[in-house]
């Protein structure tokens, strides 16, 4: 599933396509997707886009009379690509562009989906969130906080988008490594300084992922058509039975809420 950093990589990669530019039209292939796509949506008509902003896993394409909401779900992508390009089986969704561009959106088992909002205050998807980890809201003193006498295990409590939004599957494991704290820690267990320093080191992972252009998975395009590369620098996930990278121990992984979880028991604790 594309986590925050392929969907930042996405937004920054669509961006300079579509914003000072309209929305011709949209040709809406396949409407059933997660939720139905919304009517706004396949009616429109030569909408200016004002901005591409990013919320959680969700892109949001600011239009003069309202929003459009993203979500790539498990296997979804979006591209930019030359108007008249053909279409294959899973691409659902074009919004046609000004400048002789579309924006293709790709999704074998469309579970994304593309939904309407006149007022992103107001949105149901969206008005329940956790602060964004990248942000000055989420900090040591907040984590600290909510993580006070519960007993939740950290790495689900961490993926909660209550807590924080945006640290999926792959990031969590790899941030509990970088900071060194078992991912069956009950977060109430944590002290004051090992919650700054998973602060620190989420964000200093979800940066550099990033960066880097997102985690590399199958069914995941940058919207050149280009895979991202920071998979080649996972710790621990995907990685279990192989050596730790820092202590040669052997990487384990186990169940955690019908996800798989990868730790190293020697660095981790």
């Amino acid at each position: 599933m594309p986590e925050l950093p392929e969907v930042e990589t996405s937004r920054r990669g669509i961006e300079p396509y579509l914003v000072g530019q309209s929305i011709t039209q949209a040709v809406v292939r396949q409407s059933r997707l997660r939720w139905p796509v919304s009517d706004e949506i396949q009616h429109l008509r030569n909408e200016s886009v004002l901005s591409v902003q990013r919320r959680a896993k969700y892109l949001l394409l600011e239009l003069t009379t309202g929003w459009i909401i993203v979500h790539l779900g498990m296997s979804g992508s979006v591209r930019i690509l030359p108007i008249g390009e053909p279409a294959q089986k899973h691409d659902h969704v074009d919004l046609e562009i000004s400048n002789g561009k579309i924006l293709r959106y790709t999704d074998p088992r469309r579970f994304g989906a593309w939904l309407w909002c006149d007022d992103l205050d107001n949105s149901s998807v969206l008005k329940h969130l956790g602060p964004e980890p990248l942000s000055d809201e989420f900090s040591a003193e907040y984590l600290f906080e909510l993580s006070r006498k519960k007993r939740t295990l950290v790495k689900p409590w961490l993926m909660d988008n209550k807590v924080v939004v945006g640290v999926g599957n792959i990031y969590a494991s790899e941030s509990l490594f970088a900071a060194k704290i078992a991912p069956e820690r009950a977060v109430g267990s944590l002290c004051q300084d090992e919650v700054a320093y998973l602060v620190t080191t989420i964000k200093q992972v979800l940066q550099r992922s990033i960066e880097q252009g997102g985690t590399t998975l199958k069914d995941f395009l940058q919207s050149d058509g280009k895979p991202g590369y920071f998979a080649q620098e996972l710790h621990v996930y995907g990685r279990s039975g192989e050596a730790c990278h820092t202590c040669g121990e052997t990487i384990k992984s186990l169940k955690m809420g019908q996800r798989n979880t990868f730790y190293c028991p020697k660095c981790q604790r």
